[in-house]
């Protein structure tokens, strides 16, 4: 019998606590046990648990695995972080605003070494495709990361390269996760193929919420203040959209506050999203996000799976795509 969201998360928080970590340098792994307690949503690791169990595979075996993707994602977010300059991650001092830039990055080569060992500890028989996914997938994952930077100097950027930007930095790893879970539990080349195209469209349409809940969302539940992506000028569906069909006074208007780099936050936060709802913007990305949430329910339909597995997927791909925070 599957279980709930909740009660996959439980098992993953538990096996995350008892993650054995060595004692020293102490200064080498504090910032990884420190990175790794910080909690977050943990979609992925629950992900391929519930592949493993959908296909009837024993969830134990998937549990290392899991817990590699969720490290190897959390040592992501931190390199990301130093990238970023970033001060702040899920509430609390990043690790290099912590212990240093220099601790940060060689925390995160760790993280990413240990990631890899628990993404592996799979049957032998299966070790070498579990690599083989687990490397491609961040590969892809880095070529993301270097578009979105490479946005940053470019003023036509299109909606579709965003699109696949996004399918890159933060959908494949969804994708490798509903996979392993598949590949642990046995399944077949095409239901492992079916359930990673579930969750690369999950991933593309809970990115988009995620741009979404930046401009719109409501900050009581939303758990950040809104409008980060706006004072950064961060290339997002809506800004691209947005630079793309702007004309007149909106488009003078919309270059006056991205070269504006004293603006104050909720001036340039209501001015932006005033243009982005002129524009129409609001629905498109209400309407794409709709979109790749249908395409994620049509191809979990087609994967050979027990009713009660479906049911489950679909609950979970909803609740992520209608998430308010």
């Amino acid at each position: 019998m599957m279980k709930t969201f909740d009660e996959y998360l439980a098992l993953v928080n538990s096996a995350i606590e008892r993650i054995p970590y060595p004692a020293r340098p102490a200064n080498l792994y504090e910032p990884v046990i420190y990175t790794m307690a910080q909690g977050g949503k943990r979609i992925r690791p629950v992900l391929t648990l519930m592949a493993c169990d959908a296909f009837g595979g024993d969830i134990t075996r998937a549990m290392n695995p899991a817990v590699g993707l969720e490290m190897f994602h959390n040592f992501t977010l931190l390199h990301d972080d130093v990238m970023d300059n970033a001060d702040i991650r899920r509430g609390q001092p990043t690790v290099h605003r912590r212990w240093g830039e220099n601790v940060a990055i060689l925390s995160g080569d760790a993280m990413l070494t240990m990631a890899t060992a628990l993404v592996v500890d799979v049957e032998p028989r299966i070790m070498p495709e579990a690599m083989r996914l687990f490397n491609q997938t961040a590969i892809e994952i880095y070529e993301g990361q270097q578009m979105d930077m490479d946005f940053e100097h470019r003023h036509d950027v299109t909606q579709e390269e965003y699109i696949e930007m996004i399918r890159l930095k933060t959908s494949v790893l969804l994708g490798c996760a509903c996979r392993l879970g598949a590949i642990v539990a046995g399944a077949d080349e095409d239901a492992a193929q079916g359930i990673y195209d579930v969750g690369v469209n999950l991933g593309i349409a809970f990115q988009l919420q995620d741009d979404w809940l930046d401009v719109w969302g409501d900050p009581a539940t939303f758990g950040k203040q809104i409008g980060g992506d706006i004072m950064n000028n961060k290339k997002t569906f809506q800004l691209i959209g947005a630079i793309a069909a702007a004309t007149g006074d909106d488009a003078d208007e919309l270059r006056r506050w991205l070269s504006d780099s004293y603006a104050l936050r909720d001036m340039k936060v209501t001015a932006m999203t005033a243009i982005y709802e002129r524009l129409g913007l609001k629905q498109r990305c209400r309407e794409e996000i709709a979109r790749y949430s249908a395409l994620a329910h049509e191809r979990l339909a087609t994967v050979d799976l027990p009713d009660e597995a479906k049911q489950t997927f679909g609950l979970v791909i909803d609740t992520l795509v209608d998430r308010t925070k």
